[in-house]
């Protein structure tokens, strides 16, 4: 007899099952060698194996969704990124929305562009923050075990950095 929670993802992923698909396309469009379809199946195998092991899901998408979302960024971590080179254009809307910038003058490619000429002239230490924690999905005490350097310290460089973008944003988008 299939479970309650089993019913609930099964009607799901009946239904969203496109949408889920455009929502990864969207996440993993830099690279051919990932395929949308390979991760949500994943996910959907892992949610459907362990449906008797959750209490009762209440909130369906959201539970599915924040799970292709670790899923997407466990992906991207076995394929690291070069922390040089800035260019996720889906991540960096996402960042805007960090930073908590309206950027009403501005199409989202503009703002795009300007997001990633402002990171690159970031100090190295603050551009690296800023990738590995809003771009490749890092804790900060992933990032301290991997560098030695402290907690505090890296959560304070990434707020400096966060309010430098904020100001150059600002400063730009005034102009």
């Amino acid at each position: 007899m299939e479970s309650e929670n089993s019913t609930k993802l099964k009607d799901f992923f009946g239904r969203e099952y496109d949408s889920l698909k455009r929502y990864v396309n969207s996440k993993i469009s830099d690279t051919a060698n990932r395929d949308a379809e390979d991760i949500i199946q994943d996910v959907a195998l892992k949610l459907f194996s362990g449906a008797d092991r959750y209490a009762p899901i209440n909130n369906v998408a959201g539970f599915v969704y924040k799970s292709v979302r670790n899923r997407i960024i466990d992906v991207m971590r076995t394929t690291k990124k070069n922390m040089n080179s800035v260019d996720i254009d889906n991540d960096l809307l996402d960042l805007v929305d960090v930073i908590h910038q309206s950027a009403n003058s501005y199409s989202s490619e503009e703002t795009v562009l300007l997001l990633k000429k402002c990171i690159d002239q970031l100090k190295p230490a603050y551009k690296d923050i800023i990738v590995a924690v809003d771009f490749e999905g890092y804790s900060y005490k992933e990032i301290a075990k991997e560098t030695g350097i402290s907690i505090g310290t890296l959560m304070s460089r990434r707020h400096r950095a966060l309010g430098i973008l904020y100001f150059q944003i600002e400063q730009k988008i005034n102009r």
